[in-house]
């Protein structure tokens, strides 16, 4: 599955971005979770959010609950993550990922960079002041 992230950009606080990650090529995105991690200057990668391959549960960080949606459209083979009221510190690169579903009772996978086995080249996100 390869994966191309956009929509990102420079922001104010306070305002909106929405990102997309399209899947291309042969694809199993739609039995696939995905998930938006991002990585700011100096600092490992971190955990934005996932959604199951259904749609049907979506998991945040604390840091951007309420704030971020993840969502998906298996028609179009793309996830999204709408980003209000941003703040300076979601300023990141933000990579896209998928995983192939797992069909059982465990969500742990879903917060892990390295569970992830198909990643996006990542969109630059710029919040300033």
């Amino acid at each position: 599955v390869q994966l191309q992230a956009f929509g990102g950009g420079l922001a104010q606080a306070g305002d909106s971005l929405r990102l997309s990650c399209a899947a291309a090529g042969r694809t199993f995105f739609d039995s696939c979770d995905m998930a938006w991690f991002r990585q700011a200057p100096g600092t490992d990668r971190e955990f934005v959010a996932a959604i199951r391959w259904d749609g049907s549960n979506s998991y945040y960080a604390n840091s951007v609950k309420g704030r971020f949606t993840i969502s998906r459209d298996n028609a179009k083979n793309t996830v999204y993550l709408q980003m209000n009221s941003l703040k300076l510190e979601d300023t990141a690169v933000y990579y896209c990922a998928g995983v192939p579903a797992r069909f059982d009772s465990s969500t742990t996978y879903l917060y892990r960079d390295y569970e992830y086995s198909y990643w996006g080249q990542g969109t630059q996100v710029t919040v300033s002041s």
